[in-house]
């Protein structure tokens, strides 16, 4: 009986144990990450930007909300917001908890696909048919039936309450101690709600510096940020791969974006301009599939300095 079950009890038992590991411990192992991005105008003082992204709030998080409200310590000079705050429709209060303190710095948003509709309880097998077909989200794929819809507008008055700029689809411009930075926002690209047409041009110029932001780092939303020559790009969405291979790293990144660049900063080229690119692998996970492997939960502090 020992040579005959031994390997695959043994297999199970290590299975086991990976799922208690990922969903028990490393899901709630927040980190922060920290980089430095060359983009600014020589001589301008550094600017220190906190990216949150992909909460995925779900009721009685309560590790997660106090490890939110602790990112108001490093006193950044503003935040950004990538969007999919919510797993649960009930989970704006929370959200906004979590938030609070950190709603007290200049900040700006953008929304993703969970914050409009809850998820759905799918087979993870999809997402690697889906990498294998380049069909991912709303693109090339049927449209969603049967969908929750979570109360956006409630997260969307809170922000707006708090002074945090809507970027959906729009421009806008923060004041930081004298310094003015102009946002360039898009609305998820994984339901197809990016409308770039409307804020395509590139930066003005009339401002200290200019970033692009969204939620699902898409090619086509790159090329063009990259192509209208704005220097750096955040976007969230991936979850970093959230079940990687030790050693290897990701297997899919839940849209067109090649796993090399599933979390951390990298650069994008288009018609000969090159933007750097920060990928948050995000805090939370959806609700159905709670576990992290390889892939911590993280919040990024971005410091910005001047460029060589």
């Amino acid at each position: 009986m020992r040579a005959r079950y031994g390997v695959p009890l043994g297999i199970m038992a290590a299975g086991a144990a990976g799922l208690v590991y990922a969903a028990g411990f490393e899901a709630r192992s927040f980190r922060l990450r920290r980089v430095t991005v060359p983009v600014l105008p020589p001589g301008m003082r550094p600017l220190r930007v906190l990216q949150v992204s992909d909460i995925h709030m779900v009721g009685g998080q309560r590790k997660k909300q106090r490890w939110l409200q602790s990112l108001a310590g490093l006193r950044p000079d503003f935040v950004i917001n990538t969007g999919d705050n919510l797993s649960d429709p009930e989970g704006v209060p929370e959200v906004m908890d979590a938030l609070g303190p950190l709603m007290e710095f200049p900040g700006a948003y953008v929304f993703g696909s969970n914050d409009y509709y809850g998820p759905r309880l799918r087979n993870p097998a999809r997402y690697l048919f889906e990498k294998a077909s380049g069909r991912h989200g709303l693109n090339g794929n049927a449209p969603a039936v049967g969908v929750i819809h979570n109360p956006w507008e409630d997260l969307r008055d809170g922000f707006d309450a708090a002074g945090w700029l809507n970027l959906t689809n729009t421009r806008g411009v923060l004041k930081v101690e004298g310094v003015s930075i102009e946002l360039t926002g898009l609305d998820d690209p994984h339901i197809k709600r990016d409308r770039y047409a409307r804020v395509a041009g590139g930066p003005s110029g009339t401002y200290d510096f200019s970033m692009g932001v969204v939620h699902a780092p898409y090619l086509r939303v790159l090329d063009s940020f990259a192509a209208d020559d704005y220097p750096l790009i955040l976007a969230g969405h991936t979850h970093g791969g959230q079940l990687c291979v030790p050693f290897y790293g990701a297997l899919v990144t839940n849209c067109d974006l090649d796993t090399d660049r599933v979390k951390g900063l990298s650069t994008h080229t288009a018609e000969g301009r090159t933007s750097y690119l920060h990928v948050s692998a995000g805090c939370g996970t959806n609700r159905y599939t709670p576990v992290r492997f390889a892939c911590p939960p993280e919040a990024t502090l971005l410091t910005l300095v001047g460029r060589e």
